[in-house]
C-alpha cells in the first residue's frame, strides 16, 4: 500500500501556476481552503490568473475563491491583470466578482495599474465593467495621471474620454 501523501509538504500554489486543475481539485473537493496563502500572501486564484491558467481560475472561482483576496502588499488579483495585460483572465475575476475599484494599499486600483502598464484593452474593459476613471490614489493621481506620466497620452485621453 502507498505511503499517503504528507499534506504539508504540497506546493499547492505551484499546482495553480501550473494549472494543474485535476490535482487541485481532488485537493479542493476534499477541503483544501481555497483561499489557501503562500509567504508573500499570494493567494491560489491570484497565482493562477497571473499565470493565465483560465481552466485553474474557473476552478477556484467555482470552489468559493475570493476574486478580491489581497496579497501582503494589499493588490488583487485583478490589479495583477493590469502588469500582465491578461485581459480574458481578468474578465473571468470581474465575472466571479471582482471589484473593478478595489484598492491596494496606496489606493490605487486596478484601472491605475492598467494605465500604467499601457495596456488598452484591459483599460476598456474596466471601464466597461463601472471602473470610476475619477478616482484618485493616495497621493491625488488618477489612472489618466499614471497613464500621462509615463508618456502613454492615448491611455489617458480612454481614461478621461470615460470622466463625468
Amino acid at each position: 500500500m502507498p505511503e499517503p501523501i504528507d499534506l504539508q509538504n504540497v506546493d499547492y500554489h505551484e499546482i495553480a501556476r501550473r494549472g494543474d486543475t485535476e490535482v487541485l481539485g481532488v485537493f479542493l473537493d476534499a477541503g483544501l481552503n481555497p483561499e489557501l496563502r503562500n509567504e508573500k500572501g499570494y493567494t491560489l486564484l491570484m497565482i493562477a490568473a497571473y499565470n493565465d491558467q483560465a481552466d485553474m481560475v474557473r476552478l477556484l472561482l467555482n470552489h468559493g475563491a475570493d476574486p478580491d483576496a489581497p496579497d501582503a502588499g494589499g493588490n488583487t488579483p485583478l490589479m495583477g491583470m493590469g502588469f500582465k495585460g491578461y485581459t480574458d483572465r481578468a474578465r473571468q475575476l470581474l465575472d466571479g466578482g471582482a471589484n473593478p475599484d478595489a484598492r491596494n494599499g496606496a489606493s490605487a486600483t486596478a484601472l491605475h495599474f492598467a494605465a500604467l502598464f499601457n495596456q488598452p484593452d484591459l483599460v476598456a474593459l474596466l471601464l466597461a465593467r463601472g471602473a470610476d476613471p475619477a478616482l484618485t490614489d493616495a497621493q491625488g493621481r488618477t489612472a489618466a495621471d499614471y497613464a500621462r506620466g509615463n508618456g502613454f497620452d492615448a491611455i489617458a485621453e480612454q481614461v478621461e474620454a470615460e470622466r463625468p
